[in-house]
Parts: structure tokens; C-alpha cells; sequence
């Protein structure tokens, strides 16, 4: 089983603060994800700069404002990029136009995430399935026809190397609503690796989705829940994402597999947990074993309780004190 690479998701929640995006590093780092992954978003790339009002007249998209006042310059990119490699956590984004993928270029991503909102953007996709590199795709609202038709494009190319995340575009997510079988939907029809982008409070669906086979997972992370901005509410604080990860690679641990069923500190308890057959009264030498003479009692001992067939009816090679364990030796078999 491979190792599940867990993407720490910044997102925008820097609040256009280069500081706060160290410290998201230093989190990411600290709470034991394998990468840190910020959003990168010029909003002209991303939204129409007009909308039309109630009067059927043009006016100035809002969002557009709110998103330039909470971005990051190219260059504090570049300054975390190197700060992160530092840190010895791998630095990532979401893209959303092909600006973004220029500038994550230069910081040689180990991958490219491809948000569930362009899921269906085949030119998008596209443009960053030519980088070369691997690309971890959100399926939020998206269907598997339209799925079908992302992966096609992409195969179409001759990329193949990429990770298939499964998503609900609910923020935040109620564990009831997460559908995870879908998970094995996206496995079973395109055989690439899956992951999942979770969006819930608590470790309970990526607990369940590591038992389903994901080597991917994605969750939101904040310094401050209450801050404003798009992502704070639903994000998980340091401490609750360090927990998170703890329990999923708890999880990660218990599906590995053993050809040795019972481990050392279980074979422990077996000692103490299981029965063993001991005397029930001082044996004399000679005296035929009645079933009578036979306790089935903790601790384990040499003999087994299924194995009291063997005992019973068998003549005692000496004297067997009361209590004591029984075992072959005490016992004539050519009787």
C-alpha cells in the first residue's frame, strides 16, 4: 500500500499576508502533511469583471475587488516557495488560469491541483497536463459522464499521470453527506490513483476512505477560524489538524497488512487471556486421568483446552501436584 500523501490546503487563508503564510508552512510542517498548498488566483482570470444589474445595465463584479485585496504578489509566492523548501514541505497550488500555472512552474510543484470548479475546464486542464506534471483533480459537482469526458481529454494528450480526488462542494461537508463509495466508482472505471478532498469537521470519512483504498487527502487548514475570508470557517486550526493527520496515518498503519496475524504485544495478552488444562487434584502416579481431573483455566499453558481429549484417559507417567500445567510428558500415551 502506498504511503497517503496528505496536502495541508492553505488556500487563500494568508489573507494576503505573507507572515500568516509562513506560519501556514510552519503548521503544514509541524502537523506532519507531506505538502503545503495555497491558491493561487489573479481574479480577472477567474471572474467576469461585469455583471449585469436588476436595470440590464454593466457594473463592476465585487468578488473582483474582494479577491485582488486578499492575494499574495508573484514575488511573496517565490519567497514562501523557498521558505517551504526550507521547511523541508513541498509547496503546491490550485490554478485557475494560465498565469497561475507560469508561476507555479517556477517552483517545481510535485503537482498541480485542478479545483472541483474546473473539473469540467478542459483548456485549463489542458494547459497544465502540458507541464508534464502529476495532476490531482477534485471531482466536486461533478457528475461521471462529465468526469469521463475530463479524463478522456487528458489521456487524449497522453498524460496519464494523475490522481482522481473525490469531492463534495459543501463547506463544510456533514459527514452523512460525503457518499464514499464514489470513491471506488472513480477507482473501479479509471483505475488511476484516488484521493479524497475532504471537507468535513472531523477524521471520520478520511478514516473511511483510507480502508477504501485513497493515497490522497486533502483538508482545509486556518490559523484563526473566525478571521474573514472564504475558507476560515470550515478550515481546520492547527490542532485540530494535527489530530487529523494523526488519525489518518493511525488508519494508514491498521490496513497494512501482516502475514503474522498476532503481533508481539498481542501475543502478550494471549498469555493471560487464554486457558490452559491444569491439574484439579495431586495425580498419582499410575492413575488413569478422569475429566474431572482437568481444569480449564488462565493463563495459557503448554496444553490447550481442545486439546483435552488427548489427556483424558491417559495414564499419569509420575506425580502431578494440583494446579500444575499439564503436558505431554506427564502422560503415558502407549496407555
Amino acid at each position: 500500500m502506498a504511503k497517503i500523501h496528505i496536502i495541508a490546503e492553505a488556500g487563500t487563508n494568508h489573507n494576503a499576508d505573507a507572515t500568516l503564510g509562513r506560519r501556514l508552512i510552519d503548521v503544514a510542517q509541524e502537523a506532519g502533511a507531506d505538502s503545503v498548498k495555497f491558491q493561487i488566483i489573479y481574479p480577472e482570470g477567474l471572474y467576469v469583471e461585469k455583471l449585469k444589474n436588476e436595470s440590464g445595465d454593466f457594473q463592476d463584479n465585487e468578488v473582483i475587488e474582494v479577491r485582488r485585496k486578499g492575494m499574495l504578489s508573484d514575488g511573496d509566492y517565490r519567497s514562501l516557495s523557498g521558505y517551504a523548501h526550507s521547511q523541508g514541505v513541498p509547496l503546491s497550488a490550485s490554478i485557475f488560469d494560465q498565469r497561475g500555472i507560469e508561476l507555479l512552474e517556477e517552483f517545481n510543484p510535485p503537482y498541480i491541483k485542478i479545483a472541483s470548479c474546473d473539473a469540467n475546464n478542459i483548456p485549463l486542464i489542458a494547459a497544465a497536463a502540458r507541464t508534464g506534471r502529476k495532476l490531482i483533480i477534485s471531482t466536486g459537482m461533478s457528475t461521471m459522464s462529465e468526469v469521463r469526458n475530463t479524463v478522456g481529454a487528458i489521456e487524449a494528450m497522453g498524460h496519464k499521470d494523475l490522481v482522481l480526488m473525490h469531492c463534495v462542494s459543501v463547506y463544510p461537508c456533514p459527514t452523512r453527506q460525503m457518499n464514499l463509495q464514489f470513491l471506488t466508482s472513480l477507482r473501479e472505471e479509471f483505475g488511476y490513483e484516488i484521493g479524497l478532498s475532504d471537507h468535513t469537521e472531523n477524521s471520520l470519512a478520511a478514516a473511511a476512505a483510507v480502508a477504501l483504498g485513497v493515497t490522497w487527502i486533502e483538508k482545509h487548514f486556518t490559523l484563526d477560524r473566525t478571521s474573514q475570508g472564504f475558507d476560515h470557517a470550515y478550515a481546520m486550526e492547527p490542532e485540530m489538524l494535527t489530530e487529523y493527520i494523526q488519525d489518518v496515518r493511525a488508519i494508514e498503519a491498521a490496513m497494512l497488512g501482516s502475514e503474522d496475524k498476532v503481533g508481539e504485544q498481542e501475543a502478550s495478552v494471549k498469555v493471560r487471556a487464554r486457558r490452559g488444562l491444569y491439574a484439579a487434584r495431586d495425580i498419582q502416579p499410575g492413575e488413569v486421568i478422569q475429566e474431572d481431573d482437568v481444569l480449564i483455566v488462565r493463563p495459557e499453558a503448554a496444553l490447550a483446552p481442545g486439546q483435552l481429549r488427548i489427556v483424558v484417559g491417559q495414564k499419569s507417567v509420575g506425580h502431578i501436584p494440583q494446579y500444575e500445567p499439564l503436558t505431554l510428558d506427564h502422560l503415558d500415551q502407549a496407555s
